[in-house]
């Protein structure tokens, strides 16, 4: 076998493709410089055939090196083997203990496998089954052996017991529930700080389930950014996904801001209505001066001396967060005196546990107190969100959205280590809405690493952001199956391939911690797949997603009727201009003027109207679109919202910026800043006006959209 042979050998064996299929439904080959950088990546050495051999002897033999896996990840219901390696003849006991402390019998099953010699000793394999009714949680699995010369050896490993399918989500079969889709950053109310906050998403959620009997109401991702100005403008690349922004915070809701000083309190008090005329503006937000207005006051705030009651709940919290929390608030209080091209970051602070760092934690005590804090008030005022939604009507609340990744260089990076991988990032591969493919600069989970932490760091970033959301909608759920890895040198984002995941493991743990917080899952599952994706997300009762312009087949689009019923359906997507831009093709425009196109411009329009009329003609077909005159932009809307629930969909999503009338797209793939202000759009109505979150309550086209939806479903 030649070296490109056993190159490809080794990464088949190693989940990562040697091939894949693309948008265009022909088959791509990958290149070996490809294959030899992301293999490098994960840790493996590829510059010459014996490189190669060896590393594919290591993984036969690794199981046999080790007395336990590090987890076992088995699914209720169903008996889950368990490979135990002890030295051929030694005796071996296996014990279980559920989290709560209950002993489950583990068997040993009469199953005969032949001794292999490994590293020069005979080693022997015992199999033992966790049986299926052990219960969902956490649980610890011991195996003890005794060598010849009497040495007692133990090894532990997690047994991750998962649900077969997730009951939140059952539980929304007996009707068609409806949300609320929207970018809280772009909200304002004249009570912000020129950028939404948790309190405008508080009241967001009230006039939306009081006023217009939405279900849930769907966010960005609020994950925590760098602590220092120019803020990242993008939600989906965040400094970690288990911490939230502190941006988000409304300062005049934390309980402490009440006992400043008159002094002090002004202060505050001048800063916000500074942000009067920011609420009104519709052109660009600007995170940077929010944040530093908003930082100086928190600053204030968290030097007021807490009641007995609130410095105890402070303190459960910081305890319950632990290590996690505490090495977030280092490495924020290290990102505000240090900058992220820093020397520092790769040697003497290269990592949480260097002696540097150490005396760092000392020196900057306080600053990482306030760090800490930040996230406690973060969590109080989205669990006053989530109350909120819940008492306002709303049958599921607050639905949090999951980003694929975290940045380079970020505090995820920092603190977990080599659990994400290097000199590679995440993206996309080219498709028909983004020719040239594309890079979120992210770093992936390394699939070896996550499950040697028994998947850990991903179980407890979840916890987090359960906690106080009624759903989560996970962004690119196909990033559990596999990834798209692009190695940093090269030349663009379709110079990747795909790298797979232990679905199974990541999809149950996602199911298990969303079973436990009662929280509905969606999974955005977009893009090119293979069809057991869909599968088995079904098979785990975890809801898909629809978009009404993306559901067609090679004979045109998909009748609404036709579409799955495990599945969030909604007109658009944030990575498209709102419905009333799409319908006038201003995407096509867009993508022409930043150089986005692979063909002709007016053959690209004449193809885009061509599919858009196609979908109109579904709403003229139900009487939904008058067959003789041209709608306006508002019919439009309004029909095909009703359009789409026609379909068997539990849930149905509206975008706000459909409800107001706004046209402008909030995010264009495939560009930077320097080419477009994506996230950066504040929420205004068709003629351009601002739309506050006062408006809400009787904004026209709201209640129009609201009242035609509701006939709606009246008539189905």
């Amino acid at each position: 076998m030649d070296h490109s042979q056993a190159l490809r050998t080794l990464a088949r064996r190693l989940g990562t493709s040697t091939s894949y299929r693309g948008w265009d439904d022909t088959e791509h080959e990958v290149s070996d410089d490809t294959l030899q950088q992301v293999l490098t990546a994960r840790g493996y050495a590829t510059e010459s055939p014996e490189d190669v051999d060896r590393a594919l002897a290591d993984i036969e033999n690794a199981p046999w090196r080790r007395l336990l896996p590090p987890v076992v990840v088995a699914t209720q219901g169903t008996d889950a083997v368990v490979w135990v390696h002890v030295p051929h003849g030694n005796p071996v006991e296996v014990s279980m203990v559920s989290e709560d402390g209950e002993s489950i019998d583990v068997p040993q099953a009469d199953v005969w496998v032949d001794p292999r010699e490994i590293d020069g000793h005979l080693i022997g394999r015992a199999t033992f089954v966790v049986p299926g009714s052990a219960p969902l949680g956490w649980h610890t699995l011991t195996a003890t052996t005794i060598s010849e010369d009497n040495t007692v050896r133990t090894s532990e490993a997690v047994v991750v017991v998962t649900p077969k399918s997730l009951s939140p989500n059952a539980e929304l079969a007996d009707r068609q529930r409806t949300g609320l889709l929207t970018q809280l950053y772009s909200v304002r109310s004249r009570r912000s700080w020129g950028i939404g906050d948790l309190a405008d998403l508080e009241d967001m959620a009230d006039i939306a389930g009081r006023e217009h009997g939405f279900d849930y109401l769907l966010v960005n991702p609020l994950h925590a950014d760098r602590p220092t100005t120019p803020v990242e403008a993008s939600p989906y690349l965040p400094t970690t996904r288990r911490f939230f922004n502190s941006l988000y915070i409304r300062v005049e809701n934390i309980r402490e801001t009440a006992q400043l000083s008159p002094k002090q309190f002004g202060k505050v008090r001048d800063a916000a209505r500074r942000f009067d005329k920011a609420n009104t503006r519709t052109k660009k937000l600007d995170r940077d001066r929010t944040f530093t207005a908003k930082l100086r006051a928190l600053e204030r705030v968290h030097k007021v001396e807490r009641s007995t009651a609130r410095e105890s709940a402070y303190r459960a919290f910081v305890e319950r967060e632990g290590t996690g929390l505490r090495d977030f608030a280092v490495w924020s209080a290290l990102a505000e005196k240090f900058g992220p091209q820093d020397q520092v970051w790769t040697d003497r602070a290269a990592h949480p546990r260097t002696d540097f760092v150490r005396e760092q934690r000392e020196k900057l005590a306080d600053r990482i107190d306030f760090h800490m804090w930040l996230q406690w008030i973060c969590d109080e005022q989205l669990a006053a969100a989530q109350r909120g939604a819940l008492d306002a009507g709303m049958d599921i609340g607050i639905m949090h959205d999951l980003a694929v990744g975290v940045a380079r260089g970020g505090a995820d990076a920092w603190a977990l280590g080599d659990v994400l991988a290097s000199g590679v990032t995440v993206g996309a591969p080219p498709d028909n809405f983004n020719q040239q493919g594309q890079n979120w600069n992210q770093p992936p989970w390394d699939p070896d690493r996550l499950r040697e932490m028994a998947y850990i760091p991903y179980r407890d970033m979840l916890r987090t952001i359960l906690r106080h959301a009624g759903g989560i909608r996970v962004d690119h759920i196909l990033g559990l199956f596999r990834l798209w890895w692009i190695p940093q040198e090269a030349e663009n984002a379709g110079g990747g391939t795909y790298v797979e995941y232990d679905h199974e493991a990541l999809i149950g743990i996602l199911a298990l911690e969303a079973e436990r917080a009662g929280a509905v899952v969606v999974g955005e599952d977009l893009g090119v797949f293979e069809p057991m994706v869909q599968e088995y997300l079904t098979e785990r009762g975890i809801f898909g997603t629809s978009i009404l312009w993306f559901e067609a087949d090679e004979s045109g689009p998909i009748a609404p009727e036709e579409y799955r019923s495990l599945c969030l359906t909604s007109v658009n997507t944030h990575d498209l201009p709102p419905t009333a831009g799409y319908l006038r093709g201003e995407h096509i425009d867009l993508r022409s003027r930043l150089g986005l196109l692979e063909r002709d411009i007016d053959a690209e329009k004449e193809v885009d109207a061509r599919k858009r009329e196609a979908v109109l003609d579904l709403a003229r077909e139900r009487g939904l679109l008058d067959t003789d005159t041209a709608a306006d932009d508002h019919r439009t809307v309004e029909a095909l919202h009703r359009l789409v629930q026609r379909s068997p969909s539990l849930l149905i999503g509206v975008a706000l910026v459909d409800a107001v009338g706004e046209h402008r797209i909030q995010n264009q793939p495939g560009t930077d800043e320097t080419q477009y202000e994506n996230w950066k759009v504040p929420l205004a109505d068709a003629d351009g006006r601002r739309v506050l979150v006062e408006d809400l309550v009787d904004h026209p086209r709201m209640v129009s959209l609201a009242a035609a939806m509701a006939t709606e479903s009246t008539d189905r």
